[in-house]
């Protein structure tokens, strides 16, 4: 299983990265590759482009409706319909994510119809949840954000020959069902919207402190931290992660991959 960070960026795109949006790719026995997109936030899907086709992938999963995490849905849409795949009858695409997000790419494209909606085969999911895609299992829990809001827990064929297990928080303030979902898994990539700030309004974001705690608390393997914002130094996020966690971590950078 392979994770490349596609855009990392808290809240909205910068200048170096787009906002929140990943891709998982796995093999199965056959040698056919999968792929999945975590988030597909602003200015995400350009990028992403670089690595695969985004029309053709095996589903999207999207952590909840705020646009730094869903708003390139409405591009893909446009892409699916009126791209090169335009006339080659695509399946609709599994799209997994709360309740309500498909309403909410009616709005992010400004139609009076659903047009944008139907190439997508919308599902809801929540906390308890689970689909499978190719040799991917993904498990849902409910993450503490302002909006309906999921983490998700990826497993998947590793590189060893074994099995892989990614966690993704989505956007969330700590809470015991993210912790749960977490726990022992060989990678947890976790937001810290909140970065070094050390007081924090309570359900919103983590801070590089909480992160930390998390992994560390969850016993995950490693930890890759993700959702600073681009006018933040995350040198500062990273250094509280790392103590609070107890070993170096990692920034979540566009471009680079990381092999479970």
């Amino acid at each position: 299983m392979r994770l490349t960070v596609v855009g990392s960026a808290g809240s909205l795109p910068g200048p170096e990265s787009p906002a929140s949006c990943y891709l998982l790719e796995a093999d199965d026995a056959r040698g056919r590759t999968w792929r999945i997109v975590l988030d597909l936030g602003s200015g995400a899907i350009g990028p992403l482009q670089r690595h695969c086709d985004p029309a053709t992938v095996d589903a999207v999963v999207v952590s909840h409706g705020h646009p730094d995490h869903c708003a390139d849905l409405a591009s893909l849409s446009v892409l699916r319909r009126y791209g090169p795949h335009a006339d080659s009858g695509l399946d609709p695409m599994p799209l997994y994510g709360p309740t309500g997000l498909d309403a909410r790419i009616v709005q992010v494209a400004g139609a009076e119809d659903r047009k944008d909606v139907e190439t997508f085969d919308f599902r809801a999911v929540g906390g308890g949840d689970a689909a499978t895609v190719g040799p991917f299992t993904l498990d849902f829990a409910t993450a503490w954000h302002p909006v309906p809001a999921n983490a998700v827990r990826v497993t998947g064929p590793s590189a060893s020959g074994g099995e892989a297990t990614l966690v993704f928080t989505g956007d969330t303030d700590r809470c015991d069902e993210v912790l749960e979902l977490a726990r022992d898994c060989d990678v947890l990539l976790a937001e810290a919207g909140w970065a070094y700030s050390r007081v924090n309004p309570e359900g919103i974001h983590m801070n590089g402190t909480q992160a930390g705690t998390l992994a560390r608390d969850a016993n995950v393997g490693e930890l890759v931290v993700t959702h600073v914002a681009s006018w933040v130094d995350p040198a500062s996020t990273l250094e509280l992660a790392a103590v609070a966690y107890g070993a170096p971590v990692a920034l979540a950078t566009p471009g680079e991959t990381h092999v479970l």
